[in-house]
């Protein structure tokens, strides 16, 4: 008789302590505890890695050697396990390259339709091939913006925000500070150029060869400086504030300088294709009477409508059999509610939840059965709405014959699952167990349990009265993306939730036009990349005044290589490494500070360069990191190991949790205050060097935000948090609450993006955005308390909010 469960033994890995558990295959199984307990660690660490293990022991003999790299998990054994495929969040941000249709293969589909089925005109000398119909492509792309549909460019507008001033004065804001810009100016007055009149005053003829030119001219110049130095005449080369502003954003490997001469950059749509990115043989060609860029930039609703004639007309031919894959694939997207995404739509601008959703209407339509999917969070993101879709996608992927492994924190996604392994009862070396593997209803016995309290508990803490705002911020007629001419008003000195399904417009409200309004009015310029260009329109705002500091705390990661991390991010590190130079033996032999640094040549291991991992190319499959095999991952030389604080290496320390460090460096203020914030914001079981690239997105969320709180501040400041509870357990998500509503107590505001209708029901103030997503939403349908917006008859997030309210 064929056993049905997938049977683990002696799982060590991470944390877990030599765990046994058994789960039943054709399940949808959720793994669930508090952050930092274990259950990644079993579900991917263990389980989803062994099935990695043996697809490369079967794939050829030779792989063999890169497995040994790749490490096997530290586990006795697993029956019963199928292959396996993974859906992780995403630890890095996608390119601007690429798109929705890329994420999930359509793009190659409509490609295809273009070149083999669409219309040519009569002087067309050939067919295409489906890459003429790609930016991404030489053969494709637009020669002028190279396929990105924009350009950047300087104005004299934008190098010379102030023309009263005179060059002297500093008219050329474009140019750089300290003796770079000094000189640029005496080279000017060498060539003849009267730097003390008004820009204004100066000829046109002047004003444009000192901005745009492209000559280079050397000339002899004698610095006039302060009175008392010898300055010697030396040759001084000229370049305009254009080549100054180009160069430097296209060749500096300084982020400071890119992001100082960025905003001297006029972006625009590139006049040669008029942004739609393609040469124009490709753009020449039509389907259904229009070329690809038009249907790409389509709602992805709106082109299945568009292509299913197409789809259902009789026959066999290329045109038909295209167009019913395109319809079907679509068809599967749009269950899952993201029919308002277009094709063209930047990866980089989409949301965890709606990156996470396309990758599952891609496996949905792979066809496999048999196969373990491993997710991790994939309610991450979502609205309550829109997890009721994605529960019909799990189901039919187990109806297909497939078994589901869970990672979960949402209650209502835990609540649909046949099985449940709680792994805990707390985070680090206090988890680590399995504490029960079982029906989900049994869970309510476990008294260990951290999850069983949220599960069947219905309980909610008494309602606090919502706080009064000390003042308003307003912003109006807002037009960006999907938003439309939109008033939007924050309270300020109180907490406030923006809620509203996925593709609302809420992310859009808060962490763009919100926060770009207040950074150009405190003077810091806008957060701007290639993909946020387009800056919102605004017809008026009120009350910026009132702020004093802003803080965005965004889920991007805080480093993309395994050398950044935690210890290194927040600043502890620092005192750290003044600790180990300060022992006697260190003095001895003459170690500074930075001998303890990972980043220097002397003191780091140099065959991983510091990183303690070298990466590992897996040729057709994705590269990834092993531990080095020289230090085993200490990052450092043997002569650096030698130095000892209180019996432990630099390496020692690095590879302890947030809490034991906590107790073993409670005496050197520094880092104790910067471990007690880590704490505060429910990171205890983090490990100081843990690589920025094993950090979820919410986890590099808590690492800026207690970056922050371990700052003195004075003064309002306005806190801007996107979507702050992703990957928290809902009791880890009670630890944060308890420092953002501190943050308002001590008389800041707090807005926050939110899906959690358990933090949503303790704001002071709700925007709720909607009704849909896409073109169907972007309008504020109800604002105001908690219990205001939950009986909005408008409102899509009322049903849920209403139901959390009344517990």
């Amino acid at each position: 008789m064929t056993d049905s469960y997938v049977r683990v033994r002696g799982a060590r890995e991470h944390n877990l302590r030599n765990v046994d558990v058994d789960i039943p295959r054709d399940t949808v199984t959720v793994f669930t505890g508090v952050s930092g307990s274990g259950k990644s660690s079993l579900a991917f660490g263990t389980v989803y890695a062994e099935a990695q293990r043996r697809y490369f022991e079967s794939v050829a003999p030779y792989a063999r050697r890169l497995i040994h790299q790749v490490g096997a998990p530290k586990v006795e054994d697993i029956s019963g396990l199928p292959p396996a495929v993974a859906l992780e969040q995403r630890r890095s941000a996608p390119t601007s390259r690429s798109s929705v249709g890329t994420v999930t293969t359509l793009s190659n589909t409509l490609r295809m339709l273009f070149s083999r089925a669409g219309t040519y005109p009569a002087d067309a000398p050939e067919r295409l091939d489906s890459d003429a119909f790609s930016p991404n492509t030489a053969a494709g792309a637009c020669p002028e913006c190279h396929g990105l549909g924009r350009v950047h460019r300087v104005t004299e507008e934008s190098l010379v925000p102030d023309p009263s001033l005179s060059i002297r004065d500093g008219a050329i804001a474009a140019w750089p500070g300290a003796w770079q810009g000094k000189n640029l100016r005496d080279v000017l007055a060498a060539l003849g150029y009267d730097i003390d009149k008004p820009w204004r005053d100066l000829p046109a003829a002047d004003r444009d060869w000192i901005l745009f030119t492209d000559e280079q001219p050397v000339v002899t110049v004698h610095p006039v400086r302060e009175a008392g130095r010898i300055h010697r005449p030396y040759q001084g080369q000229y370049q305009s504030a254009k080549r100054y502003v180009l160069h430097t954003f296209a060749d500096s490997k300084s982020e400071t300088l890119r992001k100082r001469v960025q905003r001297y950059l006029v972006s625009a749509p590139c006049p040669a294709c008029a942004g739609r990115r393609l040469r124009p043989e490709a753009l020449a060609v039509t389907f259904a009477g229009h070329d690809i860029a038009e249907l790409s930039g389509l709602p992805l609703s709106g082109l299945a409508r568009l292509l299913r004639p197409t789809a259902e007309a009789d026959g066999e031919g290329v045109a038909p059999a295209l167009a019913r894959d395109l319809v079907a694939r679509i068809d599967v997207l749009t269950e899952l509610g993201l029919g308002y995404l277009s094709m063209d739509r930047a990866a980089p601008t989409l949301s965890a939840g709606e990156l996470q959703r396309l990758r599952l209407a891609t496996q949905l339509r792979s066809g496999l059965f048999g196969v373990v999917y491993v997710l991790d969070e994939p309610s991450a993101g979502l609205h309550p709405a829109d997890t009721e879709a994605l529960l019909t996608v799990l189901g039919r992927l187990k109806e297909a014959g497939n078994t589901l492994f869970v990672v979960e924190h949402d209650m209502d996604v835990v609540r649909q699952a046949d099985w449940i392994v709680d792994v805990g009862p707390k985070a680090g070396e206090h988890g680590g167990r399995v504490l029960h593997s079982g029906p989900v209803a049994d869970l309510a016995q476990v008294t260990e349990s951290a999850t069983r309290r949220f599960l069947f508990d219905d309980t909610q803490p008494a309602a606090r009265p919502p706080r009064e705002p000390s003042g308003e911020l307003a912003l109006h007629g807002i037009t960006l993306h999907n938003l439309r001419s939109v008033d939007a008003a924050f309270p300020l000195g109180v907490f406030t939730a923006v809620t509203g399904v996925s593709g609302s417009g809420k992310s859009t409200l808060v962490t763009r036009v919100l926060a770009d309004a207040v950074a150009d009015h405190l003077g810091a310029g806008p957060e701007e990349d290639e993909e946020s260009a387009a800056r919102a329109q605004l017809a008026g705002a009120k009350g910026l005044e009132a702020v004093d500091r802003l803080v965005r705390v965004d889920q991007k990661p805080i480093g993309r290589t395994p050398r950044s991390n935690l210890a290194t991010y927040t600043g502890l590190f620092d005192a750290v490494r003044k600790v180990f130079a300060a022992t006697d033996e260190a003095r001895a032999r003459g170690y500074t500070a930075g001998r303890f640094s990972f980043n220097v040549a002397s003191g780091r291991c140099e065959t991983c360069q510091g990183e303690g991992f070298v990466a590992v190319e897996l040729l057709f499959l994705p590269g990834t990191y092993a531990p080095c095999t020289a230090c085993h991952g200490a990052r450092y030389n043997p002569e650096t190991l030698e130095i000892t604080y209180r019996g432990r290496t630099i390496a020692d320390v690095l590879g302890m949790t947030v809490d034991t460090a906590a107790d073993f460096l409670a005496d050197v203020p520094a880092a104790a205050r910067s471990l007690r914030t880590l704490q505060d914001v429910g990171l205890g079981y983090l490990r100081l060097g843990q690589p920025a690239t094993e950090l979820s997105g919410g986890e590099a969320q808590r690492i800026k935000l207690a970056t922050e709180l371990q700052r003195a501040h004075r003064g309002h400041t306005l806190y801007l948090l996107d979507e702050p509870t992703t990957g928290l357990h809902p009791a880890d998500t009670e630890v944060l609450l308890r420092q953002l509503h501190g943050l308002v107590d001590a008389g800041n505001t707090v807005v926050v993006v939110e899906h959690d209708m358990g933090v949503v029901a303790g704001a002071d103030h709700v925007i709720d955005l909607g009704p849909g997503g896409g073109t169907a939403g972007g309008r504020i349908v109800a604002a105001g308390t908690p219990a205001a917006v939950a009986a909005s008859p408008d409102s899509r997030t009322a049903a849920y909010l209403a139901g959390r309210i009344a517990g």
